[in-house]
């Protein structure tokens, strides 16, 4: 798989990278609120892999957040949503922001080598398991040095 160069940038006070984009290999996850809240059920999806309007649609539907009730407390949110908004990929969508990134044209050009057998396969079962192959995703390291796809 092809993996894009790591992206420096300047950080901001909650954490995290102002220039990030999804092309990087290393994302900073140090919003320990985002972390501990939204990784509880799944890794903590680097917020630089959605835009903006993405991450807004998503924090407004914690109630039914794909089939399952998310919801946390009003400070917990403000300050979670606030995070993903600073942090959000600066990628320009047309039409309705996708609320999944497997949706999103990169992560289908980054993946395109991945046979559907492995995204079916026990140990992946969906693309959204980052942490599946990407063995650091819950730090936020998704290096091609750190990639273990399962056989």
């Amino acid at each position: 798989m092809r993996m894009a160069s790591m992206v420096l940038g300047t950080a901001l006070s909650m954490g995290a990278l102002q220039s990030a984009q999804a092309d990087q290999e290393v994302f900073d996850l140090t919003n320990r609120l985002y972390r501990d809240e939204c990784g509880s059920c799944h890794v903590a999806y680097p917020p630089p892999l959605l835009p903006k309007a993405s991450w807004q649609a998503i924090m407004a539907g914690l109630d039914k957040h794909f089939g399952t009730d998310a919801t946390v407390d009003a400070s917990a949110a403000k300050e979670i949503q606030v995070y993903l908004e600073a942090n959000a990929g600066r990628r320009r969508i047309r039409g309705k922001p996708p609320l999944r990134i497997t949706e999103t044209s990169w992560f289908r050009e980054e993946h395109d080598e991945v046979a559907a057998s492995t995204w079916k396969s026990p140990a992946v079962k969906s693309a959204a398991n980052c942490g599946a192959c990407h063995t650091q995703a819950e730090s936020g390291d998704y290096r091609e040095g750190t990639l273990r796809v399962p056989r």
